[in-house]
């Protein structure tokens, strides 16, 4: 203890203070930044390694709605002509109602089915039909425009939705597909298949309902073909 009036001692100027521990070695204390901590190796590997999966499954995430998509476009196309089925059409028929409702735009549903389809699937088998099908599929698709819509409901039934159109322009527009699918010619073995239409037309209201509108086009169609089996003989042999 220091006598009295004398100072304590002050700590020495200079080195970090070294510590001397019982084994007699001494140990130099390291100085180190306030709040600094370096975080351990492991832990860097381990939030690199999340940040890994996390993009692998952001990418798997990516893959599996692109499929969704593929399937649900699938889930609305008819396998075999390759134009919309009766879902897809449905739902672009929803549509159009909610446009007509919404901007008073001018749409019409052409409906048509196949007159002899029967007797050729019959005679020559589904795989002729199916041949047919696929013809007529073509022909609607060749001799409408791009902004309509061609889907075939089932069976040999097919329907159009023809947009800004008026009253005349559909009625000869009907007229060209008739004959354009009446000209369908498919040589099938030893024969040649070929097939007629009748189409009906109605034209879509703001207060028009999808299932009501499909059951007038489809009213109209029959008027269609009853009048063409009176006009036209029946056919001897059909192919």
């Amino acid at each position: 203890m220091p006598k009295r009036g004398s100072r304590w001692p002050r700590p020495p100027i200079g080195p970090s203070p070294l510590r001397v521990p019982a084994s007699g070695r001494r140990t130099e204390i390291a100085d180190e930044p306030a709040g600094a901590v370096a975080p351990p190796r492991a832990v860097r590997s381990d939030a690199m390694a999340l940040a890994a999966e996390v993009d692998a499954l952001r990418a798997k995430l990516t893959a599996a709605r692109a499929k969704i998509a593929e399937l649900e476009v699938k889930a609305e196309v008819d396998a075999l002509t390759e134009v919309l089925n009766r879902r897809g059409f449905e739902r672009e028929l929803e549509r159009s109602l909610a446009y007509v409702k919404r901007y008073g735009t001018r749409v019409a549903l052409v409906y048509l089915d196949l007159d002899r389809f029967k007797s050729v699937n019959d005679r020559h088998g589904h795989a002729a039909g199916d041949a047919i099908l696929k013809a007529v599929a073509a022909t609607l698709v060749r001799h409408v425009r791009a902004s309509d819509t061609v889907a075939r409901l089932g069976g040999d039934e097919f329907v159009v939705l023809m947009w800004n159109i008026g009253e005349a322009d559909v009625s000869a527009k009907t007229a060209a597909l008739e004959a354009a699918i009446g000209a369908i010619a498919i040589r099938w073995q030893e024969s040649v298949l070929s097939v007629g239409v009748s189409i009906g037309i109605v034209a879509l209201g703001p207060p028009d309902r999808a299932a009501d509108v499909l059951d007038r086009a489809d009213r109209a169609m029959y008027a269609r073909k009853r009048a063409r089996a009176q006009a036209v003989p029946p056919r001897s042999k059909p192919c």
